[in-house]
């Protein structure tokens, strides 16, 4: 079986924002085919100034939390940077 990536509709430039750009990274994530089991938060790390964009960093962080452990022993951690142009604010 072929796996498909799917991709989302992500928004423009102008107007990006952190809060945006968090709650399309959830977007995206909920494409992803992951058990139920797996629970996990995202957040927003850092602003970083380029010459000509700024980089927006972010972090998705799983874990398996249960009853008897409710803080989980191991994590998985993806991270995502979203970068918005200085030169064209008007184009995705």
């Amino acid at each position: 079986s072929k796996h498909v990536i799917k991709n989302i509709p992500w928004t423009t430039a102008k107007n990006f924002t952190v809060e945006i750009g968090r709650q399309q990274i959830e977007e995206l994530i909920s494409t992803w085919d992951i058990h139920e089991s797996w629970l996990h938060h995202s957040e927003f790390l850092e602003e970083e100034e380029m010459k000509d964009s700024k980089r927006y960093h972010y972090r998705a962080c799983w874990g398996l939390p249960t009853r008897r452990k409710p803080i989980p022993r191991a994590t998985a951690s993806v991270y995502f940077v979203i970068v918005i142009s200085k030169l064209k604010p008007d184009v995705s």
